[in-house]
């Protein structure tokens, strides 16, 4: 990895590419991987690069329906490997669910970079590795699943994903969850919770709220979900980008203070 100096105004964004670019050299991540973390690097920067309240409302009641789940999974594919390894098992762990590789570029070698990274940071059990089901409808490889994963799951979380399987996911009747920085990809639109924020950000600040209401009864979770509307969510975070541009653009984007 590249040596970025901590001083430098844009450290954190240029850690992150430098991991995607290792993922690669890993072979977890695919090459279309790196312009996937491209365009997501746009839309956090229209969000200001920060969780937003619509993002932190969505969180909570995706871990409230994950907490009441009896078979949640959490999906992994190489640019969640190559970014948030060690949060992920976290995630996983708090949330007592499964953990399974699920790749659109499927090669079994990057199926194994994935699994190895992921036992590096603790993981035990890892599916996704032979899966025997297909997802109905889904004629590529990210229709493969692993049948005591997300074939039998009832809330799955997909991060990075492709919107046709979420849109597959949700057809089979399961509970879907997304991260996506994208409020108008398909898989935003398409999932049941949809986290409108970076995954370095989300699963970090999940794992906390894993841990805060893993002691709540089933009753509180079901009032944290209570009557959520994920449009309406998604038209929150188009406000707020609106709302900030036209903020932006009124006091003079190129002002040194917007930049701090």
């Amino acid at each position: 990895m590249v040596e970025i100096p901590r001083s430098h105004p844009r450290y954190w964004s240029l850690y992150y590419r430098e991991r995607i670019i290792e993922g690669m050299e890993k072979g977890m991540t695919a090459r279309a991987g790196l312009i996937a973390h491209g365009r997501g690097e746009a839309f956090d920067y229209l969000l200001g690069e920060r969780t937003i309240e619509p993002a932190e409302r969505a969180m909570r009641v995706a871990v409230a329906k994950f907490l009441l789940a009896e078979h949640p999974v959490v999906s992994v594919n190489g640019n969640v490997a190559a970014l948030v390894p060690k949060e992920t098992v976290e995630l996983a762990r708090a949330l007592n669910a499964k953990l399974e590789v699920n790749l659109f570029y499927r090669t079994e070698e990057r199926v194994r970079a994935i699994a190895e990274e992921l036992k590096k940071h603790g993981a035990e059990e890892i599916l996704g590795l032979n899966p025997t089901k297909r997802i109905p409808g889904l004629e590529h490889e990210r229709g493969r699943v692993d049948e005591e994963g997300i074939w039998k799951a009832d809330v799955v979380l997909v991060p990075l994903e492709d919107g046709d399987r979420t849109e597959a996911l949700v057809r089979m009747g399961k509970f879907v969850v997304t991260v996506d920085l994208n409020p108008l990809s398909r898989s935003a639109r398409m999932a049941d919770v949809t986290v409108v924020d970076n995954v370095v950000r989300a699963y970090p600040r999940m794992v906390e709220l894993a841990r805060e209401m893993a002691g709540y009864s089933r009753r509180e979770l079901l009032e944290v979900v209570g009557d959520y509307d994920n449009g309406k969510v998604l038209n929150e975070v188009l406000l707020h980008i609106r709302d900030r541009l036209t903020r932006l653009a009124g006091e003079g984007v190129w002002r040194k203070k917007d930049l701090e």
